[in-house]
């Protein structure tokens, strides 16, 4: 499995782009990936800013992933006892 936490946090350089596409092209169909992001995912795309590479990022997360929208409360909050 891996994990990539906090996705959009900070802007991607062209490198981080085709590194993460390379990621998820080896992964695919082989192995787990989880994307956490506090960014709707209907903005993803235009993050990505490169539309080719967007294309191809968002194709193969698309074609065989599964999402899941958390709402509620932050479990990050200090609970008072």
């Amino acid at each position: 499995m891996w994990i990539l936490d906090e996705f959009g946090l900070k802007a991607l350089n062209n490198h981080a782009r085709i590194a993460l596409l390379d990621i998820l092209e080896d992964r695919y169909g082989i192995g787990s990936t989880t994307i956490t992001s506090q960014l709707p995912v209907d903005t993803w795309y235009n993050f990505i800013e490169e539309p080719t590479l967007a294309d191809a990022i968002m194709y193969t997360l698309s074609a065989s992933g599964q999402r899941i929208a958390l709402t509620g409360k932050s479990l990050r909050t200090k609970k008072n006892y």
